[in-house]
């Protein structure tokens, strides 16, 4: 027999307690009860409790129906994120840097953007934003994403096309269409000259805006195919010169002021990081650092496609 509508379970059940009530307690109170004056009363005390008594059915039947409402759609979430999951370790497969870098970002990002004060829902639409933030290389060839080294004009132009291949793919996916902020934009530049679209300063989502910072600090701290890692001094002071140019100010102010526990972060999202994060230096400071910080002969350019 096909299960009762949640609406009609609810309706039945008021109309058999509220019939119950109104029969069981008229005739008992008319029974007990031979005093007008004291029946009036009865009734009054009768018509409270039913009211209470009511309410409390009506919250018991639908707070056991949004409950299982809730389960059902925890259950679908968990699922979407388990595809996601699915997709990130196909893309692995193709570019073994992929999981341990996601991974990494992923938990950062979600730290600085808790930091600037996002929360619930959109703080998870932000992580899934920056899990997928690369799912546009999907469409582009091994030969441009290993090659192990500058990429030329044509090969660059290619690969320029991933956060839009992002954008595409996520907008025709319900649950993903409003993730889009940090794929399609985390490439653009606060001096307006990134890409795709060549956005400029504010009018950059600001979950791109913190997780390019992010993106920059991990994948020059990391070692690639192309470069060995930065060291730590030599990254800070890269996001300071940056600032106004490729990143936001505020953006980098914030990471900055909180980098002891964005490494803490860093430091528990993979083992590869952990050991990566051990090498700086107990008592690091940002100032001092970035006074001292070399300029580097690698082009981060490459590193940051």
């Amino acid at each position: 027999m096909e299960r009762m509508k949640t609406q009609h379970r609810v309706v039945a059940v008021y109309l058999v307690v509220a019939s119950a009530w109104i029969y069981g307690s008229d005739t008992l109170a008319a029974s007990l009860v031979q005093s007008p004056d004291l029946l009036n009363l009865v009734q009054h005390v009768k018509g409270a409790a039913f009211v209470l008594l009511t309410a409390l059915l009506l919250y018991t039947l639908v707070r056991r129906d949004v409950t299982a409402i809730e389960q059902a759609t925890r259950s679908v979430t968990d699922s979407y994120d388990h595809t996601i999951r699915g997709w990130i370790e196909l893309m692995d497969l193709r570019h073994h840097e992929t999981r341990d870098h996601i991974e990494r970002v992923a938990r950062m990002t979600v730290a600085l953007a808790r930091l600037a004060g996002y929360s619930g829902e959109a703080l998870q639409r932000i992580e899934r934003g920056a899990i997928l933030h690369d799912v546009g290389k999907v469409g582009i060839s091994d030969a441009i994403l290993l090659k192990p080294g500058k990429l030329d004009e044509a090969e660059w132009a290619q690969m320029k096309e991933h956060p839009t291949v992002a954008y595409r793919l996520m907008s025709e996916i319900e649950f993903l269409r409003d993730c889009t902020d940090i794929p399609y934009c985390h490439h653009e530049r606060w001096d307006g000259t990134g890409y795709p679209r060549g956005l400029k300063g504010p009018a950059i989502p600001l979950p791109a805006r913190l997780f390019a910072v992010i993106d920059v600090f991990d994948a020059l701290r990391s070692p690639r195919v192309y470069k060995p890692a930065w060291p730590e001094h030599e990254v800070v002071a890269y996001l300071r010169r940056e600032s106004g140019h490729h990143l936001d100010p505020d953006a980098v102010t914030l990471f900055l002021a909180n980098l002891r526990e964005m490494k803490t972060v860093l430091a528990a999202a993979r083992p590869v990081a952990e050991a990566a994060c051990a090498a700086a230096a107990p008592g690091f400071h940002v100032a001092s650092a970035i006074a001292a910080a070399p300029v580097s002969s690698d082009s981060p350019e490459t590193t940051l496609a």
